[in-house]
């Protein structure tokens, strides 16, 4: 099959490959969902980890302080932020809970969100809303989406004078859409209504400036698209709602001997005995990036991940859940270097993720959204678009003989 769209050129995706540790024999088309970290960030972490175990007490009760206080400071400059404002926290789930458990929600409270949102966060707002008595409403975004004013309006329609809380993504996990979260942001600041958002997958993938963007709290991983070890996220929240803000679990930062400059800070920061490679592994991460010109890269993938929409609903003969991206900068770009791929409906998806895995050796999510059959394929510099052709060849083999019976 032809490929659409200009060819990436003076991309040298294997030399990308040998910067990670990936299994050479398998097809990674999902760093979506956990990340890939390059051998020289992962190193530092060893090392982090190795200087800790040579004197535990020495690292961690008396140095593990500023070194986080370091590891926040270079985390705030890439996200645009301050750094008694950024907190680090193992993954953007933990980062919701302890701030959905801080809300005190009431009877006839309700939570606006909607039905593109990640399954463990949808697990969080209800049941902290069926133990408050209060309501999680989950506002139908049809697909294919068409404009982002659209989106807006039809998020924004949902809201009563009982809404307290907008809960959105920036960027899904399960239909890879990117949401105008800015637009949103501002009227709720307007009507008073506290807004978290999920950014699970934006840093490094999506531009992200968080002095600008109008949240009043947002969380984001750094063990996905920033490619830093696995465990490592981030709590943001505006200086003027974090008294709001209690920790999951209550340690030495609630009544500190020698308190800190953040009393947020304080208590989210130490939550006992733990590893701390992630987290100070994190500048190395931003560094690596920095280094090797990530905004190209970046753009390669982009491209890429453009052509993979085309090319694979092409194939199938399904339509998109975004309109094609067309280069044209004046449009909005609905997904970054990670796009969901409708499948025929009648695909059976346990069984098709279970032939790519074990038969073609190709990693790749295959679920159902909404009872749509999706599968969603990550771009990474690694990815080479001998990668794709190989899904192609074993989706050619898989759904299309099944679709033409």
């Amino acid at each position: 099959m032809q490929r659409p769209g200009p060819e990436p050129t003076s991309f040298d995706a294997d030399r990308w490959a040998t910067e990670f540790m990936l299994d050479p024999t398998v097809t990674f088309l999902n760093h979506g969902s956990f990340g890939a970290c390059p051998r020289d960030v992962f190193a530092v972490a060893q090392d982090l980890q190795a200087q800790m175990e040579r004197q535990p007490v020495e690292w961690l009760a008396r140095r593990s302080t500023g070194l986080l206080a370091e590891a926040r400071a270079a985390l705030a400059t890439y996200l645009g932020a301050e750094s008694d404002d950024v907190v680090y926290v193992p993954n953007p789930t933990t980062a919701v809970n302890i701030v959905a458990r801080s809300l005190r929600l009431e009877p006839g409270d309700e939570v606006l969100s909607n039905n593109h949102e990640y399954g463990a966060m949808n697990y969080t707002w209800r049941f902290l809303c069926g133990r408050a008595g209060a309501s999680y409403i989950q506002v139908p975004i049809p697909v294919p989406v068409t404009t982002h004013d659209d989106l807006v309006e039809r998020i924004w329609s949902a809201v009563t004078p009982r809404t307290r809380v907008l809960f959105l993504s920036h960027l899904t996990s399960d239909t890879a859409l990117v949401f105008p979260v800015h637009e949103l942001c501002s009227r709720a600041r307007e009507a008073g209504i506290f807004t978290i958002v999920d950014g699970a997958h934006v840093p490094a993938h999506l531009p992200l400036d968080l002095a600008t963007l109008g949240a009043d709290v947002y969380t984001g991983a750094c063990h996905k698209w920033l490619c830093a070890p696995k465990g490592s996220a981030f709590l943001w929240a505006r200086r003027e709602v974090q008294p709001l803000i209690e920790p999951l679990v209550v340690s030495w930062g609630w009544e500190p001997v020698e308190p800190g400059g953040s009393r947020y800070i304080d208590l989210l920061e130490w939550q006992g005995t733990r590893d701390l490679g992630a987290y100070l592994a994190t500048p190395a991460a931003i560094n690596f990036q920095r280094t090797h010109d990530w905004e190209r890269v970046r753009d390669r993938c982009q491209l890429l991940a453009d052509q993979a929409q085309q090319r694979f609903h092409a194939l199938l003969g399904e339509q998109a859940l975004s309109p094609l991206h067309t280069g044209d900068e004046r449009s909005p770009r609905w997904f970054g270097q990670m796009v969901a791929i409708r499948l025929p409906a009648a695909v059976d998806v346990a069984d098709l993720k279970r032939r790519l895995c074990d038969d073609w050796r190709i990693e790749v999510p295959v679920y159902r959204w909404n009872d749509i059959p999706i599968l969603r394929i990550s771009i990474q510099a690694y990815t080479r678009e001998t990668d794709l052709d190989r899904l192609e060849e074993a989706l050619t083999a898989l759904v299309l003989p099944a679709r033409s019976r």
